[in-house]
């Protein structure tokens, strides 16, 4: 029954890895990239709907993954091989050739349609499946027997998952290392029904250097859902386990959801596997290092993980060996845990000795009752039902927690306008708008107050409290105490828009004028928004036509005077795309940003989040909101804010051309729980980089 149970947790895994775009931030190795910078390989495709001729086109695919691998032409690197969504009854796969430096392989499951199959699901490498009867081999030369096919088809009295040595996804044996995989990235699999899931042993070449991603991807094994073993750490290039899930269905032996087992006499400065953001689940440790016998040291890095040991025996009983388990004395074993969650009947089990440890932000531990728990974790008294939500069946999650948060729009609208910012200042709640003839551009009166300027209305009276900055539009506004700032782009009549000014104000009658953005060349400026980190820094993010038409960038200040751009830091969302009107909020320890996409239909806005403005997430649900009757083609220009526990969402609707007013939209809730609804847990996401 919790084998069961498992398996359908982990579909829903898989569905919620498809239901993202399926592609993350890497680094400028992955040739999948926005910013890749290596080399440019071949492109080979997997489809049972293809004619399997050259697999270089998906018409033409390759019905195997074993023939798209093989057909990998060179070791140079950068090349790609895109799986259909199916089920492959296949194992012991490999390629011809590793990646290189600078240049990774990348094997991926086209799992959300994104790269042209036409389809959308798991891509299951399924090693029980095969039609071969499968047997140890008694004449096997080690200790650890591997396993031989017979000449006989399998029957269905065979069908079931292939438990023998050495049978798994993934090519490796005793006289065949798993070293030709060295410098791949893994992404959208799902690998079970044998010994392995997604696991790599050096074996013959052990102790090489070795690297290999591993991303968006499910492992379940009888010995390990996921594995590496046999290698050195490879300094500046980790061995990496990310948004990944693995369990084993065994206790027996060296059995563990994960099994990590590094080379070398002395601990290294890079962990031999980091794992980010992982589910670890297994019958008794989550974590197994090393056999008896063994002696060599392994580094393992966990990084907002949840280890998970279903073992809670009795005393008397047969108590689990530990979430982590270290065949070896502990002197060779090192671990560093941040941000993590760890359960089972104890934590940890070495054959001799006590291995290191380090802990760091949250290290959390749930324990059988007369267990001690080690220093550095806090021990929790109750069960930890947000980490078991990632174990349990689909039918008792809450699945509020993947659902689009939802916007109510306002029946109200506010005519002739169209870029905007609410606020609330000395208590009172205002809006900043302005107003701008385009008609009259280019005739000379275009910057004139009559034609151009800004202005503020209480949003409670209706009273228009102050009218100014003539020659200025693409309004922005941000309190801090008792100051007012206005920010907004100088016009022209016969060049657009280029630098954005800033206005100060303690009473909105008297206000000082100076400037913030300087533009570049022949550079354009026009939206911006402020907000206030941690540090109490202030981030603006600016927006641009250059290099793309149009993005943004950003700009930081210590005093709310003098700004400093921030260089080579540019969004331009997937693949040099427009991206204008960012509104920027910052909740610890993300900066959220709303902007405008194009659609086929036309525009509509989309949320990103990131932790250090480089790296970003868009959110699964965008775009966040779309025109609906009456609105033209047009949800753009957002501002918001949050009043009275409740977030309104000002937009503008129209054409983009000859008209347009700003309306209102509501989220029942407060502002910093409508940006994190936008991005649930364990939900992959689309991830960009700003950093040109």
């Amino acid at each position: 029954m919790m084998i069961c149970k498992l398996v359908q947790r982990f579909f829903l895994v898989s569905f919620l890895i498809s239901f993202s775009a399926g592609l993350i931030w890497a680094a400028p190795y992955d040739p999948s990239a926005a910013d890749y910078t290596g080399r440019k390989g071949a492109t080979i495709y997997v489809s049972k709907l293809g004619d399997n001729s050259d697999g270089s086109s998906w018409a033409k695919a390759f019905h195997t993954i074993q023939a798209g691998l093989q057909a990998v032409p060179d070791d140079q690197g950068g090349h790609i091989v895109i799986i259909r969504p199916d089920a492959y009854p296949e194992a012991n796969l490999y390629p011809s050739f590793k990646g290189a430096a600078g240049s990774y392989n990348l094997i991926v499951g086209d799992t959300a349609g994104l790269y042209g199959s036409g389809a959308s699901g798991q891509v299951i490498i399924d090693s029980g499946a095969p039609d071969n009867i499968i047997r140890t081999n008694p004449n096997a030369p080690t200790g650890n027997p591997t396993w031989m096919v017979t000449d006989e088809k399998s029957s269905p009295d065979e069908w079931g998952l292939k438990s023998v040595d050495w049978w798994g996804p993934w090519k490796c044996a005793p006289e065949f290392s798993g070293i030709i995989l060295d410098r791949w990235i893994f992404r959208n699999l799902y690998a079970t029904g044998s010994e392995g899931g997604m696991g790599v042993d050096i074996t013959n070449a052990k102790g090489e250097e070795f690297t290999i991603i591993t991303e968006n991807c499910v492992g379940i094994g009888r010995f390990a859902g996921g594995a590496v073993m046999g290698h050195s750490a490879r300094p500046g290039e980790p061995v990496i386990f990310k948004d990944c899930y693995f369990a084993n269905l065994d206790w027996w032996g060296d059995a563990g959801a994960v099994y990590v087992r590094g080379e070398g006499e002395t601990m290294p400065d890079t962990p031999h596997a980091t794992f980010i953001n992982c589910t670890l689940v297994s019958p008794d440790n989550a974590v197994q290092v090393g056999f008896p016998g063994f002696q060599g040291c392994t580094k393992i890095k966990f990084q907002n993980c949840r280890l998970i040991t279903m073992n809670f025996s009795q005393p008397h009983g047969t108590p689990s060996s530990g979430v982590i388990s270290c065949d070896l004395e502990g002197k060779f074993l090192h671990i560093d845990f941040e941000d993590c969650t760890l359960m089972g009947y104890k934590i940890f089990g070495a054959r001799e000795g006590d291995f290191t440890y380090t802990t760091k932000g949250s290290v959390r531990a749930y324990v059988q009752y007369r267990e001690s728990v080690p220093n550095g974790m806090e021990r929790l008294r109750f069960w930890p039902t947000d980490t078991f939500d990632e174990f349990i069946p689909a039918r008792f999650l809450d699945t509020s927690k993947i659902q689009k948060p939802a916007l109510i729009k306002i029946p109200c609208n506010f005519d002739g306008a169209m870029e905007n910012t609410p606020f609330i200042f000395k208590g009172n709640t205002y809006i900043a708008m302005n107003h701008r003839n385009d008609s009259a551009n280019r005739t000379g009166e275009y910057t004139s107050e009559e034609n151009m300027h800004l202005y503020i209305d209480n949003l409670h009276t209706g009273v228009r409290e102050a009218q100014f900055g003539a020659g200025h539009s693409f309004v922005s506004a941000f309190v801090e105490g008792d100051t007012l700032h206005i920010f907004a782009s100088q016009g022209t009549n016969d060049d657009w828009f280029k630098s954005i000014y800033q206005f100060t104000t303690t009473d909105m009658k008297n206000w000082d004028r100076q400037l913030a953005i300087p533009l570049e060349g022949d550079e354009h400026l026009f939206n911006c928004s402020v907000t206030k980190n941690d540090k109490n820094e202030y981030i603006m993010a600016y927006e641009s036509n250059q290099p793309v038409g149009f993005c943004f960038k950003f700009a930081r200040s210590q005093d709310l005077k003098s700004w400093e751009k921030i260089p080579n830091l540019i969004f331009t969302g997937v693949g040099m795309e427009y991206s204008a009107c960012p509104v920027l909020r910052y909740f610890a320890p993300y900066y959220y940003v709303i902007y405008l996409h194009t659609m086929d239909n036309g525009y509509a806005p989309f949320l990103a989040r990131s932790s250090d403005l480089v790296k970003w997430d868009l959110s699964p649900f965008n775009p966040i909101m779309v025109a609906g009757p009456g609105e033209g083609i047009n949800n753009s220009d957002i501002d918001l804010f949050e009043y009275e526990g409740r977030t309104y969402i000002f937009f503008a609707t129209g054409d983009q051309q000859t008209w347009g007013t700003v309306k209102i939209a509501m989220y029942d809730g407060p502002l910093k729980e409508f940006y994190e609804r936008h991005f649930p847990a364990g939900v992959p996401m689309i991830k960009v980089s700003t950093q040109k």
